[in-house]
């Protein structure tokens, strides 16, 4: 059985793997150059359309914007949809909030299946700074 703490840790580093590894790039986003990125292996997934990352790279050079704030936290929500598929969690969290003009942070929440909810704390992991 794992342990409380464990488990906490566990799903800790799989939030932080999941949104800051890089999703390759679906066919009609908006990217910089050709390169699309993303794991190789997600060319050949065990699971129809399983994917690991996120998208959250494709903000790196948007403007801040209410859209920026809300596709950030689509990417993510996304990119933690299995931990919901698989089982671990029974709900996702997420929370884009502005701090000043030109940083958003996300907050993210897991609600795992006994109730209780546990909040990972991404500050300073990820942000979306907005670059000229």
């Amino acid at each position: 059985m794992i342990e409380h703490d464990d488990l906490h840790a566990s799903l800790n580093r799989a939030v932080l793997i999941s949104l800051f590894s890089w999703r390759r790039a679906e066919p009609d986003d908006p990217v910089d150059d050709e390169q699309r990125y993303g794991w190789w292996g997600d060319s050949f997934p065990g699971v129809a359309n399983d994917r690991i990352g996120s998208r959250l790279w494709l903000l790196q050079r948007v403007r801040l914007t209410e859209q920026t704030r809300r596709d950030a936290e689509f990417y993510a929500r996304e990119a933690l949809q299995w931990l919901i598929d698989d089982g671990h969690c029974r709900a996702v969290e997420v929370l884009g909030e502005r701090a000043g003009i030109n940083r958003l942070n996300l907050r993210t929440t897991l609600v795992l299946n006994d109730g209780e909810r546990l909040d990972i704390n991404l500050q300073e992991s990820w942000q979306v700074t907005y670059a000229l």
